[in-house]
């Protein structure tokens, strides 16, 4: 079967998350991603510990490896001799970093003039471009963590969101520089950012405050647009989100948990009228769900057609019945031996579902395969290994 992105030859020199996720956007939809490692270690994402330690392992699936010492003469030159053969090029390293290293775009552009360079950064250009940026950097500056913490502590979100975001509006401004190539022949340079990705998220809440006049408060403290949007704990100490945000699910809301009671009140009929009236509302709605487990509501509301959530961890998505049955997570092989399953970019296009093609490459694998494409012979790569230039 026929990927959507088949025939095209990407280069990514992504490292951490940004990089590395436009370019696994691209190669879970066919195209050919070589990821450009240092020499001779690769990525160091492939050593973080903490909170890091699965990044290579979820962001760099169905890729490449080539492993090269940048800084030298000759490993540039194996760059733009790829570059001359490849339709788009990656890159997030920081401000300047590839011009110095002879490949940036002005460089590579004049080796492959169809060449789509895509440069993934902390800022837009403009007065902050060349400051060094991170996901939490951003987060913090663009009001994010701001309105994700309670008033006075602000609070990063709970994954690299930002960093996932911007490198996915790198594959938008791609596809739309690939489409534009049809027509012209030409390439294009393509910039998306993680600051302006924050600020682009901020956007409902900029206009918010643009139409109240007033601050806008962070989202733990703020006045809901629905009346009944809340967490509440089950009868064995479990919690689950319930959101009622139609006077229709309020009057389903009644007749499934038999409350007519409260379904048929007069006082709240219209969700303005269920947000007037909260102070009483909820905690009479806290003993309704207090009186039945975490099943019995998921099973009355699903059937009412109410809007409700488990409050999940992480963990719990190994085994969810929706991510599992519809096709969601795709099984990857651990690094330490055993497998696991991880999920799938969550788009379908016609009847293609993405999936692993090839695992998260060793260092350097799939380096003579790489070289051979542009000519080198076995003698050539060899000859560069004993140099230094390559490690595979």
């Amino acid at each position: 079967m026929n990927l959507e992105m088949d025939g095209i030859r990407v280069l990514e020199m992504g490292h951490t998350v940004m990089g590395p996720t436009c370019g696994l956007v691209l190669a879970d939809m066919g195209a050919e991603v070589i990821k450009i490692e240092r020499a001779p270690k690769g990525d160091d994402t492939r050593r973080l510990i903490g909170f890091g330690q699965g990044f290579f392992l979820y962001f760099n699936r169905n890729k490449k490896s080539l492993a090269v010492d940048l800084k030298s003469e000759k490993g540039a030159g194996l760059i733009k001799k790829l570059a001359a053969s490849s339709d788009v090029f990656i890159e997030n390293f920081g401000p300047g970093a590839v011009d110095r290293l002879g490949l940036g775009y002005e460089d590579l552009s004049k080796v492959n003039p169809r060449l789509i360079y895509c440069s993934l950064k902390g800022f837009l250009p403009g007065p902050y471009e060349h400051r060094p940026a991170l996901d939490e950097v951003v987060q913090m500056m663009g009001g994010l963590a701001y309105m994700t913490g309670p008033p006075g502590r602000p609070l990063r979100a709970g994954s690299s969101v930002v960093d996932i975001m911007g490198g996915s509006y790198g594959v938008i401004g791609i596809l739309s520089a690939l489409y534009e190539r049809e027509k012209t022949g030409k390439g294009q340079f393509v910039i998306a950012s993680l600051y302006e990705s924050t600020a682009f998220l901020m956007g409902q809440h900029m206009a918010l405050s643009a139409v109240t006049k007033k601050p806008v408060p962070p989202m733990p403290a703020r006045v809901s647009t629905w009346g009944i949007y809340d967490i509440f704990k089950t009868r064995e100490g479990g919690e689950i989100f319930i959101g009622i945000t139609s006077d229709k699910q309020w009057k389903a809301f009644g007749e499934a948990f038999s409350r007519p009671d409260l379904g048929n009140d007069p006082r709240v009929q219209t969700n303005n009228d269920r947000i007037l009236q909260r102070d009483w509302l909820i905690p009479a709605l806290k003993k309704v769900f207090e009186s039945k487990t975490k099943e019995e509501i998921i099973r009355i509301c699903e059937k009412a057609g109410i809007p409700f959530a488990p409050i999940a961890h992480p963990e719990d998505l190994f085994e969810d019945p929706q991510l599992n049955e519809g096709g969601g997570l795709v099984e990857v092989p651990l690094p330490q031996g055993g497998r696991t399953k991880l999920p799938r970019i969550p788009v379908r296009v016609g009847s293609h579902q993405f999936g692993l093609r090839s695992n998260a490459p060793a260092v350097g694998e799939g380096t003579r395969e790489i070289l051979k494409s542009i000519k080198l012979s076995d003698e050539e790569i060899e000859q560069l290994k004993k140099e230094g230039i390559l490690a595979f």
